[in-house]
């Protein structure tokens, strides 16, 4: 809830406290006003027609920006429904008028063929619930981010925007007002539908068809909920997690973005403004994995056949380190001239140049991948004989390239080396497809999987331990140390209470860890020395602290607390977090740290 004497809308917007709305087609961020500030069309990484986010200074209700304002507003609450991302918004005057407004993106099955509807529409409800309210709605979609404005043309019920793609609202409020920016007085329920240029309801039923709508798309996100695992404990903390992490896999194709934005800087002032509007085979893994264990396996069967598909698309089968959501190329890395990026602090990016590097840890991330088909009870594509051939594929690309100098899981730019996480991917690749091979009762496959894993084993326990440190190095033959290394229990190469483990987190706590947050490394890179704690790698030292068991477990249980409390209102992490202030910062809201919420949270309830 917020006070204050008056509602002030137009502001730039200056934190990441915002909730994230979304069907699988297309998403959206609006902030505690109810303005629109994120949206891309006709996809997640498509032009953002509603883009004041990245505008800076520039008022949100110019170029780019989507409000409506309640006159007079002195106070406004903002919650989700309960175990859906359909968002609610009231606003209310000093003479104890007020409107609600109630955002979210149509999704619900079809029937017949169990497939989603998941149209690329934004639908806002805005109803009376008190006085005689006045209100006020501009909406001024942009093109070419955020370059031009898009000239539109008014029909009975609707107003169209041209540019590409073609852009519509269609309405039951006063058309004329809209298209002015004028008040007009509501006494029942206005529906506002955003999307593609077409028809979506019959002129004078465009409220009723919103109401339906509403109705389906609540029913199945508590459907879906009601189907998952969760932890009674943090039951709440991990559905609004699960929720968001299903808001970024793309439904047409399957594929899992690892972030709705493009360029929010990783701390005040820097270079490191990133486009995550794509599909990262490692982050996805963490995605598809989380999901499983909590009891949806759909989202790992869809994955897999996408990142499949697209290893076939090629002549040898070898995976890029990201995707495009329709499993096409990334776009060059470029900056987009007309946004002057988050508080102004740009460049903002299209593209991303990481895309162009090699990283190993693919192709141990791909067999990891396929592990809930192979194991999980509710899996409708069961693990055979078929798909392990397929995997193989991946686990000798994993032998052959376990030792091979890459950029490593942190994407560095200005040199190769042997990082011992991609090698030890390497050797999750191949100790998985043993595992598998097992089951299928396969026995010289799994013996020959086996022996590579112990191979690749022995040279990371060799060539990655450095005895003066007493720990495992982010490189082979080398002294510095990598929180990713953290991973070792979880993902079998250690036990939690292997000596050489405890002795790699001493040595990341003496050395990566500043106040509570653990960052990922602190040598200079590329762009100088990271400044805030890239969060995730907090979730995975919380997971090494409940796998080691004792008093380290109920540090664990304390610090993830402490994380949880960092959470904006709505429950959502960016990327990364301000160790001192808490301030989060980063693109939002962050796959990689949403998944860490439901992985600590089974840890520390097991």
């Amino acid at each position: 809830m917020r006070y204050g004497c008056v509602v002030v809308y137009g502001s730039p917007v200056t934190s990441l406290d915002l909730a994230l709305i979304g069907n699988g087609s297309i998403g959206a961020l609006i902030d505690a006003q109810a303005a629109v500030v994120w949206c891309c069309f006709p996809r997640f990484d498509g032009d953002p027609v509603f883009c004041s986010l990245l505008r800076g200074e520039s008022p949100r209700d110019g170029l780019g920006g989507c409000t409506i304002e309640l006159e007079g507003a002195v106070r406004t609450e903002q919650q989700y429904l309960p175990d859906t991302p359909i968002l609610v918004t009231r606003f209310y005057d000093e003479k104890g008028g007020g409107v609600e407004i109630t955002d979210f993106c149509p999704r619900f099955e079809k029937g017949g063929d169990g497939g989603l509807f998941c149209p690329k529409l934004l639908v806002r409800q805005v109803r009376p619930i008190g006085g005689r309210p006045y209100i006020r709605v501009r909406i001024n979609p942009a093109a070419d981010y955020g370059c031009t404005k898009r000239a539109h043309t008014i029909g009975a019920s609707y107003i169209s925007y041209a540019g590409e793609p073609g852009l519509r609202l269609t309405t039951d409020a006063p058309i004329e007002a809209i298209a002015g920016g004028a008040l007009f007085q509501i006494d029942q329920t206005i529906t506002l539908m955003f999307g593609l240029d077409e028809p979506v309801a019959e002129q004078g039923d465009v409220t009723s068809t919103g109401i339906g709508m509403l109705e389906r798309t609540t029913a199945h996100w508590r459907d879906w909920v009601r189907s998952l695992k969760a932890p009674s404990q943090w039951r709440d903390a991990v559905v609004r997690a699960a929720i968001t992490l299903q808001l970024n896999v793309y439904e047409p194709t399957g594929a899992i973005i690892a972030a709705i934005t493009t360029s929010i800087p990783e701390a005040p002032n820097t270079e490191r403004t990133w486009d995550y509007r794509y599909c990262w085979p490692r982050d996805a893994c963490f995605v598809v994995n989380v999901l499983s264990r909590i009891g949806d396996v759909r989202t790992t069967e869809r994955y897999l056949t996408f990142l499949l598909e697209v290893a076939d698309a090629t002549d040898d089968s070898h995976l890029a380190p990201m995707y495009g959501i329709d499993g096409g190329p990334i776009p060059r890395e470029h900056e987009a001239s007309c946004l002057v990026g988050y508080r102004g602090m740009g460049p903002v990016h299209i593209g991303n140049k990481a895309s162009e590097q090699q990283q190993n840890d693919v192709y141990g991330e791909a067999v990891l991948t396929a592990e809930p088909l192979f194991s999980h009870s509710r899996a409708s594509w069961a693990g055979d004989e078929a798909l392990l051939a397929r995997l193989e594929v991946f686990g000798e690309y994993a032998a052959k390239l376990f030792d091979v100098p890459d950029a490593g899981l942190w994407e560095l730019r200005g040199s190769a080396r042997v990082h011992t996480f991609s090698s030890m991917m390497c050797w999750v690749a191949c100790d998985g497809l043993a595992s598998y091979a097992q089951r299928l009762k396969l026995t010289d496959r799994a013996e020959y999987w086996r022996a590579k894993a112990a191979e690749i084993h022995d040279v990371i326990s060799r060539r990655s331990w450095n005895a003066d440190l007493n720990a495992f190095t982010a490189t082979m033959e080398g002294r510095s140390l990598d929180a990713s290394l953290l991973l070792m229990p979880r993902l079998g190469f250690l036990n939690a209470d292997d000596p050489r483990f405890i002795g790699t987190v001493g040595a990341i706590e003496g050395q990566l860890k500043q106040e509570d947050c653990i960052y990922r490394y602190i040598e200079p890179d590329d762009f100088g020395q990271p400044e805030n704690a890239f969060l995730v790698c907090t979730f995975w030292y919380i997971e090494a602290l409940a796998a080691m068991g004792g008093d380290r477990r109920e540090q664990a249980r304390a610090l993830f607390e402490k994380v949880l409390a960092a959470r904006n209102r709505h429950g959502l992490l960016a990327e990364d977090l301000d160790p001192r202030t808490l301030e989060q910062w980063g693109n939002f809201p962050q796959t990689y740290c949403m998944a860490g919420i439901v992985d600590c949270a089974i840890a520390l309830a097991e």
